[in-house]
């Protein structure tokens, strides 16, 4: 167990008279184990067992002496209970509704990444009691003053001689719990994730939206070693928008964030360079998120699908642009049917790649592999037929009929969508020697779906026409 008394006297101030103090571990424990229903499950409890309250999140009340302690966020997983009790900044009365609470989402990546550090061991009983052994240790990195920094607990230095539990430099910003010894070096990675909705139809307006996030790792000596990163895009490239900065960042632009929210071509947007003065911690980090308009999607799509009989017919039309690096990890296309049986018959015709059945016989998998052809357009037909369906197959309540869809998947290395790149002679750091600097970026697809234009599908926008 972990306590932060500076987290309970917030919240007593944010609470007042509803303000309900945290037990000692012994009684909170008992009473969540009795709310967990792990203990006296036998004993009908009005509160805690009548049909009229059935709990559909992992968020509970908990019934102390006090009162009743929420939003007790807790889950039992491979013969463990995780639980944490996060801070709510606003009053309890009436209780806010749950996606309103930001420490909850906060508290889960947190009870999540102990569990991710912990559940691996839990066949050996030594080496369990080992790790949950340094846990308070690596908490004190991951969540040093209440608020998670670094919620990759395996990622953290579970060396007892390597973490300050009190910093010796005064200088030392608590984030930077860790020292390192050795030659500088500076990793950064652009991730760029673009989500698009393709429908093909005149009154819809096709959706697209582009994600950004620039992680950092800085392996560097000192206690407050001094680091400014600066990303670049091309000219005349779409400026980078609601941009959100890490904590360790010492002073920005003011023109960086007054433009956020401006139109594209207004005339207060910032285009950049966008620079970063910080002080890093001592993991891997992301330094920033950001999202961009860009232009056009990357892969231009176009599904067809049409029952005739008990068979259906599909097309399916990709192109990728001209604008975009035709050089991929990995790019496919999933072509799902729900709500029908397994595909007993398919006779298809594709211009490239090749054409996978699933396991389940649910599920066409179209690999067009690491590049396009010349052309940039590649192109699938085919004719379907079912057999009867069974539990096994995907059901699904949104495409029913002939609503469904095309899903991509793709990863496109040393390339991002708005353009963004991190020269790397630009980096600076303020220690001795000559410090060691990579670069990276990537382009991958995030829920990428092309609709079938043949049937009414979910849709983000849509306009008349005159």
């Amino acid at each position: 167990a972990r306590r932060y008394p500076t987290v309970e006297l917030r919240a007593e101030t944010f609470n007042g008279s509803t303000h309900v103090p945290v037990p000692s571990d012994s009684a909170f424990l008992k009473a969540l184990l009795f709310e967990l229903r792990l203990v006296d499950d036998h004993v009908f409890v009005e509160h805690r067992d009548t049909c009229t309250r059935i709990n559909h999140s992992s968020v509970y009340s908990v019934s102390t002496d006090s009162g009743d302690l929420w939003p007790v966020l807790a889950f039992h997983k491979s013969g463990l209970i995780y639980a944490c009790l996060p801070l709510v900044e606003e009053p309890l009365e009436p209780r806010p509704p749950l996606l309103t609470v930001s420490g909850l989402s906060q508290g889960l990546a947190l009870l999540l990444g102990i569990m991710d550090y912990v559940s691996p061991s839990r066949k050996n009983e030594a080496e369990m009691n080992t790790k949950i052994g340094q846990l308070r240790n690596l908490l004190i990195q991951a969540c040093p003053l209440g608020t998670p920094l670094n919620t990759d607990v395996r990622s953290l230095n579970s060396s007892f001689e390597d973490i300050q539990e009190m910093p010796a430099d005064k200088d030392q910003p608590a984030w930077r719990s860790s020292s390192y010894k050795g030659k500088p070096q500076v990793n950064v990675c652009i991730t760029e994730k673009v989500k698009c909705m393709q429908y093909d139809q005149r009154d819809v307006v096709d959706t697209w939206q582009v994600y950004g996030a620039v992680n950092c790792k800085c392996d560097i000596e000192g206690s407050a070693p001094k680091v400014t990163l600066t990303l670049n895009l091309p000219t005349n490239a779409p400026p980078l928008q609601d941009i959100v900065i890490h904590h360790c960042v010492t002073s920005i632009d003011p023109a960086m964030l007054m433009s956020c929210g401006a139109e594209p071509l207004h005339d207060s947007v910032y285009s950049g360079p966008y620079k970063f003065p910080f002080i890093p911690p001592s993991d891997a980090f992301n330094l920033c998120y950001y999202t961009s308009q860009v232009p056009v999607p990357p892969i231009l799509g176009c599904y067809q699908l049409v029952e005739e009989g008990s068979q259906i017919k599909i097309t399916v039309n990709l192109k990728l642009h001209e604008s975009i690096k035709n050089s991929f990890e990995y790019c496919e296309a999933r072509i799902p049917f729900f709500n029908r049986g397994p595909i007993a018959q398919l006779e298809y015709k594709v211009s490239y790649g090749q054409l996978d059945l699933s396991r389940e016989k649910s599920l066409l998998v179209w690999v067009i592999g690491q590049k396009f052809p010349k052309s940039l357009e590649v192109s699938l037909t085919g004719t379907v037929s079912f057999g009867t369906a069974g539990k096994e197959h995907p059901t699904d309540y949104v495409c029913t009929g002939n609503t469904a869809y095309v899903k991509l998947y793709f990863r496109i290395p040393d390339f991002t969508l708005t353009g963004c790149y991190v020269d790397q002679h630009s980096v600076q750091i303020f220690v001795p020697g000559k410090p060691k600097i990579t670069a990276a970026r990537e382009l991958i697809s995030s829920d990428y779906y092309v609709w079938n234009s043949k049937a009414p599908a979910p849709m983000v926008y849509k306009t008349s026409l005159d």
